[in-house]
């Protein structure tokens, strides 16, 4: 998409969430006592200017209503400075559409308090969709403030002012995303020419260019799909509102490249990705594409390189290359971690996030806790001085000069380069590759989907009524064709479920496929040639039905494996653990080394493991690991030899409907695991139960 279309997308946006929110049943309307948002911005002559902005895009009675909202209120002076930056002397010349853009980016439709901010983006994007960047300072006065977009500071005196409908928080600037696209906003960073050379030169930066930034093909009904799940839980759900394109990049600057690579120039980075590339593709290495004249060929070395570099989704921000604020992760026994596809075909990279003290190597040499990595692998099976570093990514809000959020994406300095070389291969994905639903579809996560809203709070899920009105987050299905490489057939409904505390889901948040659903879906690859396991991670619970799992490389001729998947049979059900899923009235995390032992041979030969025992479900102050719950299981859904340049699916058909067209089957997350993690011998040092 062009730019010219952004306001039309806004436009979209905002008369969806119109459809959507602007207009629930009488019953969510607040009893007010107090000043509304609206009536806070009137009554306060400093914000007169902000206020006439908000009334023109038509948003007043918004604020003046229903609803939880954040407001980060510009005071006169700054939007007159604002205005003047621009040539301007009065809002008057300003546009209406100027004014909807200019409220919207102040604006955030979940109550976020000053102790709600940490450094990162936001969790909810601005009304224009658009992130909030977040890190911290000190004022004049030695207080500690929070800074937006790396340039707006919020006033530390009238901070977390509050209003019958949210939090105002008045600033001394005025907020601003870029409307540059992504090649456009790395081409105008200085510090990384190299690199944008080498996106010219290969093709990708026009391509990220060329594919824009929304589906202009996309419509959305708007339709809610109203349904009860889990334990008799009513819910809503509806498509997305729009169809976001989005690509993330790693790039390295032009003086770490010299001082750690000697590259000085294009043709010296071309050189270091023959190195790196020419031995894990060695029938390529004579072919005319392979030299310096065919740098866009998909077999030239450079364009590996690049490619392996960017991301085919958006990620939002640093904290989220990794799940939001670690959650339903025990980081006291392992890193949270996430795997996403690149460019380069057949491909992944691990992003870590760097928590648990056991992991920083030898002399805690091999990473900085807090930090976040690309391809890092220190733990139980590689300690010491045998782990892999990888790539230390640093925080975008960290480079004061050139902003790193584009229109569409983003990009992120690292420390070294990246690459699918022999040990990334072969010790960094020579693993249990476990991926939540909710990062395996990149749509997900570059329409701001995944982990959305507070899961701290539930809707109202009475008998009788449906949230429609999505004040706490928003639930998602998924018509055929939005997601790529997913097909979604049958009389049924694929679901994304927003995240709740307190829910059997890793993160919890999960995907689920409802009614006569028949499921089809593209798994990440593989990283080498070889017998791999595929695992599926979900909770058993009385209300989901049975369903039968096909595999193989053929979308149109997938193989059924083994009898129907009956998720209402929790680990405690008599064909699988019965009685012995406790011991002397011990939950697992209290067996003994050898009794946990035992329990893994016997669940391995069932078919099954217990849920990951560095994963937790909390009801708000406890945590309880997913081990030691009977509903939280893995079934090994087939074990096959598979191609790393091979694509492969997963069909998942319903073949019950004894609960209607509530009879659903749920997709938490999905592991694969090679034969070296999961073959080992009885008499060998067994896979851990994380």
């Amino acid at each position: 998409m062009k730019l010219k279309n952004i306001f039309a997308l806004i436009g979209v946006a905002a008369a969806l969430w119109t459809s959507c929110s602007d207009e629930p049943d009488s019953e969510y309307y607040y009893s007010f006592t107090g000043e509304m948002m609206s009536e806070y911005l009137q009554n306060r002559e400093q914000f007169s200017l902000f206020s006439t902005a908000v009334q023109r895009a038509g948003l007043d009675k918004q604020l003046s209503a229903y609803g939880h909202y954040t407001c980060f209120a510009p005071d006169n002076e700054a939007v007159t400075t604002w205005l003047q930056g621009k040539g301007l002397t009065s809002l008057d010349e300003l546009s209406d559409a100027q004014c909807d853009t200019l409220a919207r980016t102040h604006l955030i439709r979940v109550i976020y308090a000053i102790s709600d901010m940490k450094d990162g983006v936001l969790a909810t994007q601005n009304m224009n969709g658009r992130p909030v960047e977040v890190t911290h300072d000190r004022d004049e006065d030695g207080n500690s403030v929070v800074i937006l977009n790396r340039s707006v500071q919020i006033l530390f005196a009238t901070q977390n002012d509050s209003v019958e409908n949210g939090l105002v928080h008045p600033i001394n600037g005025v907020l601003e995303n870029s409307t540059n696209s992504l090649t456009k906003m790395m081409a105008d960073n200085p510090t990384i020419s190299i690199y944008n050379e080498a996106f010219a030169a290969t093709g990708i930066g026009d391509y990220i260019a060329s594919k824009g930034y929304l589906d202009d093909t996309y419509e959305s009904t708007g339709e809610f799909y109203d349904y009860i799940t889990g334990s008799n839980i009513h819910e809503a759900a509806t498509p997305p509102d729009n169809r976001l394109y989005g690509f993330t990049t790693f790039v390295v600057t032009d003086s770490v490249l010299k001082e750690r690579y000697n590259v000085t120039s294009l043709e010296d980075l071309y050189k270091l990705a023959c190195k790196l590339y020419d031995p894990i593709y060695p029938e390529d290495v004579d072919k005319e594409e392979h030299d310096f004249d065919h740098l866009s060929s998909p077999e030239n070395p450079l364009y590996r390189f690049i490619a392996y570099h960017t991301l085919d989704r958006n990620v939002q921000g640093w904290n989220f290359l990794t799940v939001r604020d670690d959650f339903g992760v025990i980081t006291t026994m392992m890193n949270p971690n996430d795997w996403y596809e690149t460019l380069l075909p057949h491909t992944m990279v691990k992003c870590e996030h760097l928590t648990f003290t056991d992991w920083l190597g030898e002399g805690e040499t091999l990473g900085e806790k807090g930090a976040r990595y690309v391809n890092r692998r220190v733990d139980n099976y590689y300690p010491g001085s045998t782990g892999v570093r990888g790539a230390k990514v640093e925080d975008t809000s960290s480079d004061p000069t050139y902003d790193h959020m584009a229109l569409g994406g983003l990009y992120f300095y690292v420390d070294r380069v990246l690459a699918f070389d022999a040990d990334t291969r072969d010790k960094v994905m020579n693993c249990r590759i476990r991926m939540d639903f909710s990062t395996i579809f990149p749509e997900v996560m570059t329409n701001d989907m995944r982990m959305n809203g507070d899961r701290t709070k539930d809707d109202d899920n009475s008998t009788t009524s449906y949230d429609h009105t999505f004040k706490y987050g928003r639930n998602y299905y998924f018509p055929d064709g939005y997601l790529e490489n997913v097909t979604v057939g049958g009389n049924g409904y694929f679901i994304y479920r927003r995240p709740r505390q307190g829910y059997w889901s890793l993160h919890g948040d999960e995907f689920i496929c409802q009614g006569n659903y028949d499921v089809t879906f593209r798994i990440p690859p593989v990283p080498y040639d070889g017998e791999w396991q595929i695992r599926l991670g979900y909770a058993a619970m009385d209300i989901r039905g049975i369903a039968q799992i096909y595999f193989g490389s053929d979308e149109d001729d997938l193989e059924p494996q083994g009898i129907p998947l009956d998720m209402t049979r929790n680990l405690s059900h008599a064909s699988i653990l019965g009685s012995k899923f406790t011991i002397d009235g011990k939950s697992y995390t209290s067996f003994t080394d050898d009794q946990k032992s035992e329990d893994r041979k016997t669940l391995k030969n069932l078919g099954y493991y217990r849920g990951a025992n560095g994963g937790y479900r909390t009801g708000g102050s406890d945590q309880q690991h997913f081990s030691d719950i009977a509903q939280t299981l893995r079934i090994v859904l087939c074990t096959a030899k598979m191609k790393h340049d091979t694509d492969y699916f997963l069909r998942v058909r319903a073949v019950s409907s004894k609960q209607g067209n509530n009879n659903e089957v749920m997709l938490d997350y999905l592991e694969l695991v090679p034969k070296s993690v999961y073959g080992v011998g009885d008499g060998d040092l067994q896979e851990d139960d994380l």
